[in-house]
């Protein structure tokens, strides 16, 4: 009935949309505008989870309302709880155009107002968006106003004068990976009609921190920092770090130094409501320098009352600190974990809190027992000052790297995810809804590719950081390492690996044979004894470029966990086509061809191709020369789309982006429908678009999907599967009727629906004694699944 219902919607669309086009006949319209989202009304997306929360770094309650909390997550916007984190509804959709929240404010003087600074302020290399500015609420969330500071890029703290809702601040962080735009302390007296900035050093510099003495608003304090982003470092540091103090309400700032470093990196700031004098601060610095600090004079003078490195570790990911409103001597710091001191900062204690990676807490002014806490798990709520939290696992905001399915009924999806674990999910099941019984932990971490045979995944092989490879059992739950050349890699120089892999190091299964597994670093390995034993198959396939496989960060602080790593590969597909064709992409902008096993390679990159990663390599199932390159440089500062087609097995190339436009819609994957030659799905930083027409011409492809990036793309059958950076995952039920699409605007035609398949539910005895005489159910019967 369904499809009977969609075909209806179809037949109504098409020649409505028809009619206006024979009306404008005299104009030159391109064939893609033919296609828009009102054409496909009777189809949606459909979020399965999983409802395990991914990284928020900002939360904030409202005071005088207890229970009532927003979240700004990264990639799936704003969301808002009313029943003290119990259930988070989505408050943003269709409002904002990124989905990465940095900050967020309630006003004070009026709960309606509601202020998010957009681009996450932890300065991530990998799964980490850029920000369009700052939006504003004046109904509680029900609806958002785009305000300015577009270029802001990255915003570490919103601050709403607590007499005046429309005299705000905004620490601009600015972009990471490159120069310039907006970036410092900026002040708006207008509610955002008009902005000042009113606290700059350099193009290299940035706010990072920024709080009002709210019992005297002329006075701020800001925290400066100079950083810089490669894909191969992150430089934390510089001249232009430093805090700053503002006693007329932010028209001018003076730098505060008694005491302090006379060099450091990042630092965060927060003064005390209970006392104005006390000022604290956690600050990133050469060996011993580097710890929290205090002022008891308002910032005139400061000494450093703790050198523990818990506190300061990783510093370019945390370094947040937060004085309690009602006691001026106990502060707390968002770090891995959370640190609490109730002496004035010189001693310190643990905080447990769901996710062990923290990034802000927002503490009730009038009541400090109740707080809410952001972190790489999501947020949670506490009423006893952190005794307890509320959970995370309501909330869908879950971050994939990649996805991937088996084949059985009904098929399970699985995924990488950030900050957490790799699993497997069911994509429906026959009770109301798909919760944490239907997932479970699969091979891998949170940067996982997966591989297994879909007929039968019993084993599954996963990655993480650093070239780690394990499988997993099915039957046994237990995983079993497998990396080809084991070595702590931690902390090392990439220079001096024997092997260097990316964060997200692609792992397959050849579809020709399921037991060979391949797994990239800078070069091909292959396997087909489940590990025990690897042959490389290809020589190094990258830039290789020494001067850029140094120290992951600096110049205080090492990054160590893997995310740096350059000059290795990152998209590796063999051809469904022919066995031992097998085309690599690497981070540096390479692609390389072997039609052979891994015996010959050649360089086929794009002539017109620049540096870049690429990110993903598409061979065509209707045409064994046909492959699709996507290239993403947004590290480059460039967030142009940038899609590659060959026929001819990469002798020549053509550039395919006709149609995706936007500034935040750089592509990320690129899908053909495996049933219909020319039917492309683009996955971007923002949405999907769709081709029809072998991607001569790109439209907007959204329906219900929420502005999020799209890492990657999957088809099961007839079903499209979306790994979205903050929104979990997502499937399209049955593309059939896309596949009868035409280029020609006037074009009609029918469509095949996929097989269904009857699956009874936990009832099935009960309803199976009201059936007819001689009913049967039939499904397909696959290895590991039967039914009865």
């Amino acid at each position: 009935m369904r499809y009977f219902f969609l075909f209806l919607v179809l037949l109504l669309a098409i020649p409505t949309h028809a009619q206006r086009k024979k009306k404008r006949a005299s104009q030159a319209i391109p064939t893609v505008a033919t296609l828009t989202d009102t054409i496909f009304n009777g189809l949606e997306w459909r979020n399965i989870g999983p409802f395990r929360g991914g990284r928020s770094v900002t939360s904030t309650g409202v005071v005088g309302q207890p229970g009532v909390y927003y979240m700004g997550s990264t990639g799936g916007g704003i969301y808002k709880t009313v029943n003290d984190g119990i259930s988070w509804e989505n408050v943003s959709d269709g409002f904002l155009e990124t989905g990465t929240v940095g900050a967020l404010a309630v006003s004070e003087q009026n709960p309606n107002v509601v202020v998010a600074g957009m681009g996450e302020h932890a300065a991530r290399g990998v799964m980490t968006s850029m920000g369009d500015g700052v939006y504003r609420s004046t109904d509680a969330g029900k609806s958002w106003k785009h305000i300015g500071l577009d270029e802001s890029r990255h915003i570490g703290d919103v601050v709403i004068h607590p007499d005046d809702h429309e005299t705000i601040f905004v620490a601009a962080q600015g972009a990471q990976f490159g120069p310039g735009g907006e970036r410092g302390v900026y002040r708006t007296k207008n509610a955002g009609k008009n902005w000042e900035r009113t606290l700059y050093v350099n193009e290299t510099t940035g706010c990072v921190s920024l709080v009002m003495d709210m019992t005297n608003p002329l006075v701020l304090y800001a925290a400066m920092w100079d950083h810089q982003r490669t894909p191969w470092t992150m430089i934390s540091g510089g001249p232009g770090s430093g805090l700053y103090k503002s006693a007329d309400g932010g028209l001018s700032w003076k730098k505060m130094a008694d005491g302090l470093p006379k060099a450091f990196g990042k630092a965060g700031i927060s003064v005390s409501r209970a006392n104005g004098d006390r000022v604290y601060a956690v600050i990133e610095a050469e060996g011993e320098e580097g710890g929290v600090y205090r002022s008891d004079d308002g910032g005139d003078s400061w000494k450093q009352v703790s050198k523990d490195r818990v506190n300061v570790a990783r510093s370019w990911y945390y370094m947040e600190i937060f004085a309690d409103p009602q006691d001026e001597n106990t502060v707390y710091v968002a770090n891995a974990p959370v640190m609490k001191s109730t002496d004035g900062g010189q001693s310190w204690s643990r905080i447990g809190t769901p996710h062990g990676d923290n990034h802000h807490l927002w503490i009730d002014p009038d009541n400090n027992q109740r707080m809410v806490n952001s972190n790489d798990g999501g947020a949670n709520v506490s009423n006893n000052g952190g005794k307890s939290w509320s959970s995370q696992q309501n909330q869908a905001t879950s971050q994939f790297y990649r996805v991937i399915t088996d084949n059985l009924v009904p098929y399970n999806v699985y995924g990488g995810q950030q900050d957490n674990s790799a699993l497997r999910i069911a994509s429906q099941t026959s009770s109301r809804g798909i919760d944490w019984k239907d997932w479970e932990t699969v091979a891998g971490c949170e940067s996982a590719f997966l591989a297994f045979d879909p007929d039968n995944p019993t084993v599954v092989y996963g990655g993480c950081y650093q070239g780690i490879i394990a499988k997993w059992f099915a039957d046994s739950k237990t995983t079993k390492d497998i990396k080809e050349y084991p070595e702590l890699a931690l902390g090392n120089v990439p220079a001096d690996f024997k092997y260097r892999f990316n964060w997200n190091a692609p792992i397959i299964s050849s579809p020709h044979d399921r037991g060979t597994i391949y797994h990239a670093g800078n070069v091909v390995f292959k396997t087909t004894d489940g590990g025990m034993s690897w042959t490389a198959v290809s020589p190094d396939l990258t830039r290789n470029d020494k001067s850029k496989q140094g120290p992951g960060g600096g110049p205080y602080t090492n990054e160590a966990a893997g995310g740096e790593n350059y000059n290795t590969l990152m998209a590796l597909v063999e051809s469904p086509h022919e066995k031992g064709v097998l085309w690599a992409g690497s981070d540096d902008g390479l692609v390389h061809l072997t039609r052979d096993g891994g015996a010959n390679w050649k360089n086929v990159t794009p002539n017109n191709l620049p540096e870049g990663i690429i990110n993903s390599i598409e061979v065509s199932p209707h045409d064994p020369a046909t492959a699709y390159v996507v290239a993403m440089r947004y590290k480059q500062m460039d967030l142009k789309p940038y899609i590659f087609k060959t026929t001819d097995y990469g002798a020549s190339w053509r550039s395919i982006t006709r149609g995706i436009t936007g500034k935040h819609t750089f592509v990320r994957v690129v899908r053909e429908d495996p049933d219909k030659a020319g039917v492309l799905y683009a996955g971007t930083e923002t949405g999907i678009f769709l081709s029809v027409d072998g991607g001569d011409n790109w439209s907007p492809f959204q329906l219900n999907l929420p502005v999020v990036p799209i890492n990657d793309l999957v088809f099961q059958a007839n079903d499209l599967v979306a790994a979205t950076a903050g929104r979990s995952f997502w499937i399209l039920d049955d593309v059939g009727s896309l596949r009868s699409l035409s280029a020609k605007p006037n074009a009609l035609s029918l469509f095949t629906p996929k097989d269904s398949y009857l699956i009874l539910g936990g009832n099935e005895r009960r309803w199976l004694r009201w059936a007819k005489p001689g009913f049967r159910s039939y499904a397909r019967l696959l290895p590991g699944r039967t039914r009865r």
